[in-house]
């Protein structure tokens, strides 16, 4: 069960759906990966071997694109040739000192910050996609759907993430905080994504009553900035960690810092768990009317304690 609300590439007052939304439809390309699954790693302290097990197989008991040893896999395809990526399966994660962060919390065995790394980002896009069709295991194309999702969601993250002019887009991350030597892409088991802007002309603030769909592309710098929260989701088998509320935690202290007055997110309304984590953060219900925002989705704003 996802931690909180998500959505696919959305403007940042896009409301979240259970789950994720959408499907995007790339087309497949088939590469060799470096094997990497049950691979051996090398610990730190003494030297000793240890198998670290591809996480996000684990949660899902199939493997991930990249990582399968004995066949080709789907990888993610840029959707214009003039859209790079330095993606490579097999790179290693860098030690914590090594992460250049502005924004870091550590908490138990994990650590959460920005995504920095090409693999960060694809694997946040694929704990997505994970959660967007977790309850449809059964589906027969469910495994190049996921694939199809991801790829998407990777390009649409990193055009976000790229683009600062106007709002600040930050995607985090969740990653083990260990004396292993993983690869990026086992070291990953939460994300969720903040953006930080000012409201746009015509434009009101989420919780204002009356907000028209339709605003200028021009945004009001003289009007308080505010933060949206969106895509928060951690790796099944990491779950009940708190990796969530640390995430959430961190995004909130970065929002702070960029100069947002308000912080917001959608959850649905029959998320229990996701709406009882983000009472205990601090997240209040915004009445629209004596109702939720919509029939599936609650606007929630946080407060201080």
């Amino acid at each position: 069960m996802a931690s909180g609300a998500v959505a696919p590439p959305p403007t940042p007052l896009t409301g979240a759906r259970r789950g994720f939304g959408g499907r995007g439809v790339l087309h497949r390309r088939r590469l060799a990966a470096t094997p990497m699954k049950d691979e051996p790693v090398v610990s730190a302290n003494g030297g000793k071997e240890e198998m670290a097990t591809d996480s996000l197989s684990v949660a899902r008991k199939s493997p991930l694109p990249g990582l399968s040893s004995n066949r080709p896999t789907v990888a993610p395809t840029p959707f214009h040739l003039a859209e790079p990526s330095d993606l490579r399966f097999n790179r290693l994660r860098p030690s914590i000192d090594e992460s250049d962060c502005k924004h870091k919390r550590y908490f138990g065995r994990y650590v959460a910050r920005e995504a920095i790394m090409d693999e960060e980002y694809w694997i946040a896009a694929w704990l997505r996609s994970e959660n967007h069709y977790e309850d449809q295991s059964g589906d027969r194309y469910v495994e190049s759907f996921k694939r199809k999702y991801a790829s998407q969601e990777f390009h649409a993250l990193k055009k976000r993430c790229g683009k600062q002019v106007g709002e600040k887009y930050t995607c985090f991350v969740a990653v083990k905080n260990d004396e292993l030597t993983r690869t990026v892409l086992n070291s990953v088991v939460g994300t969720l994504d903040v953006c930080v802007r000012h409201p746009l002309h015509g434009e009101k603030y989420p919780a204002d009553p009356g907000n028209s769909p339709f605003y200028s592309r021009i945004y009001q710098p003289d009007q308080p900035k505010f933060a949206y929260i969106t895509n928060v989701c951690v790796a099944k088998y990491a779950r009940r960690q708190r990796i969530a509320s640390n995430m959430l935690l961190l995004a909130i202290d970065a929002a702070r810092l960029d100069g947002a007055e308000s912080i917001y997110i959608h959850v649905h309304k029959d998320n229990l768990p996701a709406r009882k984590l983000y009472d205990h953060i601090g997240f209040k219900m915004v009445e629209m009317d004596g109702a939720c925002h919509s029939s599936d989705l609650c606007l929630l704003s946080f407060s201080k304690h």
